[in-house]
């Protein structure tokens, strides 16, 4: 459920676009209208304003926000600018090009999504950025990571809630043989199963190897892997379980201890509001003993404090 709060009475795009260009004029940019306007509408409805944007003013409005917003609010405004599939494929070009490459950024956006989502996201990759995400993984990522996102985003998970319960059961005692009672892990069969799996059937391969063997399949995961590896096989595992603990623990992770992962806190917030940022809200409730909107008006400042607030509702 999302926590995207739109008025009652809209105003039309064509009149949105215009205070947008009014809030650019003169000394400074007025945040508070930026703010107001482009964190309560939905991405058909940024989708207007950009496009009146462009036809009333010859200019695109992300250059424009660009050129008026600076730091962390730049970067959560233009993020939540797109749809979320275009912006999930911008994330993951972001993260597989350039300077730093930023592996476990791309590993979360690629293992936390349904196969129905990567599929429309790949075919907008190669559409904005004439090439296949394939190619860049293959040209970025190495060893078992590789294998495993290039399996993920290769296959056609099914999505439905049947369940056979001797395959469940046929591939815990895999992954039984292939981690815990043996020496050294084959990291081959927990890539063929995780990316092979419906959600379904991985939750029911979960709860036969807790069953069977005593121990929790995560458990097992995290003794015998490492690295982006070990959290690309754990976040497929967690999003199929309960994704609202899972993003819930994401930010978590960027507000504890000190100083913030704003990275980590813009991308969580801005791609799960407009999807299931209630369930992460009533999840982090839960888990941490803390309102979500507590933490990240303790842990953010300024504009880019009121933006981020505004996307989570009260």
């Amino acid at each position: 459920m999302a926590t995207l709060s739109i008025p009652p009475i809209l105003t039309s795009p064509r009149n949105d676009a215009t205070q947008l260009y009014h809030a650019f004029k003169g000394l400074g940019c007025d945040k508070e209208v930026v703010i107001n306007i482009l964190a309560h509408r939905d991405a058909s409805q940024r989708q207007l304003i950009e496009h009146e944007y462009r036809m009333m003013y010859s200019e695109e409005l992300s250059k424009r926000l660009a050129k008026e917003l600076t730091g962390d609010l730049e970067r959560a405004i233009l993020m939540w600018l797109p749809d979320p599939a275009s912006r999930d494929a911008i994330i993951l070009r972001k993260s597989l090009s350039g300077v730093v490459i930023h592996l476990k950024t791309a590993t979360e956006i690629i293992c936390s999504r349904s196969s129905a989502q990567i599929q429309q996201l790949k075919q907008i990759y190669v559409t904005v950025f004439h090439t296949h995400l394939e190619r860049d993984i293959d040209l970025q990522v190495t060893g078992d990571l590789n294998k495993l996102l290039l399996a993920y985003v290769s296959k056609f998970r099914d999505e439905s809630q049947m369940v056979d319960r001797a395959r469940a059961e046929h591939d815990a005692k895999s992954l039984y043989k292939a981690g815990e009672r043996k020496l050294g892990t084959d990291e081959e069969t927990f890539i063929y199963i995780f990316s092979e799996s419906s959600p379904a059937h991985l939750v029911a391969v979960a709860s036969a190897y807790h069953s069977m063997y005593g121990n929790s399949l995560k458990k097992a995961i995290k003794k015998e892997t490492s690295g982006v590896f070990k959290f690309g096989l754990l976040t497929i595992l967690r999003c199929t379980q309960n994704p609202a603990k899972y993003f819930a623990k994401l930010l978590h992770d960027a507000m504890k201890g000190i100083g913030t992962d704003d990275s980590t806190l813009t991308r969580v917030i801005v791609t799960r509001t407009e999807i299931d940022m209630q369930y992460i809200k009533a999840e982090y409730q839960k888990k941490y003993h803390k309102p979500l909107n507590d933490a990240v008006h303790a842990e953010t400042s300024s504009h880019f404090r009121t933006f981020l607030l505004s996307l989570l509702s009260p």
